[in-house]
């Protein structure tokens, strides 16, 4: 009889594989039409206050046909990138957004519908997670882990591209573990509470929230930080995916299954 196949392990639970295509595909339009969004006022300011005359710490804009950035006073050129791309003095070009014409009421059809979903969704994967201990068994730092020679080896491996191996490509490794509790503890959570405090509706209900985040042109600055810590991550979890190898990756998000890949020669099997 054929030996088992003791490399090929079930890692990935179906729960989590439903949340994180519905959350992937959430945030993916969440950010299209959010840029369509910040497209009708390309300005972000801190504060109770915010329109053209006032000073912003951020703007996309262009002068004619020569597209800039500015940020803390710094201005970037960024004609056919940003400000002005593709023909358009839009902020982001319509490549990138939903709508890819301009229209705004449309766009926030779009962002308001998909930020229920992410944020119901949200709330049931944090219940599943804590219910079910994946939060504590999978997500969360082991004492070892934790300890800075640890986190310090495992960032210059990251740094070298020596991804985990073998058994310790078992479950998630530590900088894998921070950026994940990240996105579940704070980039999500943030930007859901600094969009609902940028509804009037909200802010009656809950004044609170305005409270919170010293008003309601300070929560539209955290919600764009947040927004653009985000997809830096989905960047930086593509990249590392593609790394890591993207069949056995994908197989393991679709299936549930994974094959550890093969210790290196010389590591004598330690993880």
């Amino acid at each position: 009889m054929p030996e088992p196949d003791t490399d090929l392990i079930y890692r990935t639970r179906l729960p989590v594989r439903l949340w994180h295509w519905t959350n992937a595909f959430a945030l993916f339009v969440m950010l299209m039409s959010g840029m369509m969004i910040f497209n009708a006022h390309p300005r972000l300011y801190w504060g109770a206050f915010g329109a053209n005359p006032d000073h912003a710490w951020f703007e996309i804009g262009n002068h004619g046909t020569r597209g800039f950035l500015t940020i803390a006073g710094l201005t970037i050129p960024t004609t056919g990138v940003l400000g002005y791309a593709m023909g358009t003095a839009e902020a982001f070009p319509p490549l990138v957004t939903i709508p890819t014409h301009y229209n705004l009421p449309m766009a926030r059809e779009w962002h308001f519908f998909f930020a229920w979903v992410l944020g119901i969704g949200w709330l049931v994967f944090m219940f599943y997670a804590i219910i079910s201990k994946h939060l504590w068994h999978d997500l969360m730092l082991k004492i070892e882990e934790a300890k800075l020679s640890s986190l310090w080896h495992d960032i210059k491996d990251h740094a070298r591209l020596r991804l985990p191996r073998g058994e310790a490509a078992r479950h998630y490794n530590p900088l894998q573990k921070i950026a994940y509790l990240g996105v579940l503890g704070l980039g999500l959570p943030a930007m859901i509470l600094s969009g609902l405090a940028m509804s009037p509706t909200m802010d009656a209900a809950w004044p609170w929230l305005l409270s919170l985040f010293d008003g309601r042109q300070s929560a539209r600055s955290v919600h764009f930080i947040c927004a653009a810590a985000l997809a830096l991550f989905i960047v930086v979890h593509l990249t590392m995916v593609v790394l890591a190898g993207p069949l056995n990756e994908l197989r393991s998000m679709i299936t549930g299954w994974f094959r550890l890949p093969p210790e290196r020669p010389g590591a004598g099997g330690a993880a």
